[in-house]
């Protein structure tokens, strides 16, 4: 979803927080995280957190193995004895950083708005305006798509599981997104129009496309394909004479 990267790029300050967006080691054997904007209504999830480096480790270790196992599962056949078989964990220890099955969805869920958030980011960072960072955006979007599918299908299960985190997941953007469509409006960049009917259109259109060729079909090039669906973002359908 190149919405996200908008919504980075004008979330206004009182808005946003930071938080974990990839995590490491300093050289002292510290913990210690790299940063990315998030919209205040999604949370990092404080329970249970892990107290040391090494639980953190194994914490992320379990999410790892549940992203790959709900993902190539589904939510209802994935069980816990799976996920930390395939962690090489205790089953008893995944209760010691996540309280059920719940839990890790929803964790995972934040974990597909990190990374996606980060990756968008860095795809649109050398774009001078709102249309090369549309397409710059979309093209990257469905490279993380076909690049992470576990995490793309786990967000989809969510919304029978969880429809709130699913709802605030999409909410969150399209919120975003609305204001970086007021502001493009504002300097003279788009044409004016319903910013929020806009935001949920492209949206839509960038998650069917994640849907059909990032997930469906990983056999075609991507590229052509973005660059199609720009065309019909920056034109429209209207049938031009020198067409």
């Amino acid at each position: 979803m190149l919405f996200v990267v908008l919504a980075v790029k004008v979330a206004s300050e009182e808005n946003t927080v930071k938080i974990p967006i990839s995590w490491g080691f300093d050289p002292a054997g510290n913990l210690k995280y790299d940063d990315v904007i998030m919209s205040d209504s999604d949370p990092s999830p404080a329970a249970l957190a892990p107290k040391t480096n090494r639980g953190e480790l194994t914490r992320q270790k379990i999410l790892d193995a549940a992203e790959r196992e709900i993902g190539q599962k589904g939510f209802a056949e994935a069980s816990v004895s799976a996920i930390t078989a395939e962690a090489a964990v205790a089953q008893g220890t995944f209760y010691l950083y996540f309280r059920n099955k719940e839990d890790v969805l929803r964790e995972l869920v934040l974990r597909m708005g990190r990374r996606l958030r980060r990756h968008l980011t860095l795809a649109i960072a050398d774009a001078n305006s709102r249309l090369e960072a549309e397409r710059a955006g979309l093209l990257a979007f469905l490279e993380f798509a076909r690049a992470n599918p576990n995490l793309y299908r786990v967000v989809e299960e969510s919304q029978f599981v969880d429809p709130s985190v699913y709802h605030r997941y999409y909410d969150d953007f399209a919120r975003n997104y609305r204001s970086a469509l007021i502001a493009a409006e504002g300097t003279g960049e788009i044409r004016p129009g319903n910013a929020e009917i806009r935001a949920w259109a492209l949206m839509g259109l960038a998650v069917m496309l994640g849907h059909r060729y990032g997930i469906w079909d990983t056999s075609v090039p991507l590229k052509p394909i973005a660059d199609a669906a720009f065309d019909m973002i920056a034109v429209g359908l209207e049938r031009r004479d020198d067409a």
